[in-house]
């Protein structure tokens, strides 16, 4: 590493995870052709193993991941949510299930993106949701 490389923290690798996820969604809604990695590309500059597990990770596993929130969603389904706020919810529950990421981490993580991204309605909805799994899990 040189002088004036910085090494992003995984908090700041998850707002990116985030806007990642958010442009896939955009791309899948409006039916657009588009390349993974081009994307993640497009929104970090070095390559980040931390980011692709993630993005990919949530890909691989959306349809589990939305089952299991929309369980928990009370009378409401992630498609509801917006674009960002599916992306946080994603990212918690993925982590969560499928990562070996401290539950606790996984979940602050998600509710520290949902304090920045998420009005307070949605912050708690995303913070019930993966509290519940948090202790189907545990």
């Amino acid at each position: 590493m040189s002088v004036g490389d910085t090494v992003e923290t995984r908090s700041e690798l998850r707002k990116k995870i985030m806007t990642i996820l958010y442009q896939i969604n955009v791309y899948d809604q409006n039916k657009i052709e588009y390349d993974v990695n081009e994307v993640i590309k497009q929104i970090c500059e070095i390559e980040n193993e931390f980011v692709k597990d993630i993005v990919y990770g949530v890909i691989t596993y959306k349809n589990d991941i939305d089952e299991k929130a929309n369980k928990y969603l009370n009378k409401w389904t992630i498609s509801r949510l917006g674009f960002t706020d599916q992306a946080i919810l994603r990212i918690g529950i993925y982590e969560l299930l499928y990562t070996d990421t401290p539950k606790i981490v996984a979940i602050n993580e998600a509710i520290e993106l949902a304090k920045l991204y998420s009005d307070d309605d949605v912050r708690k909805m995303i913070n019930g949701v993966l509290d519940k799994i948090y202790h189907e899990v545990n």
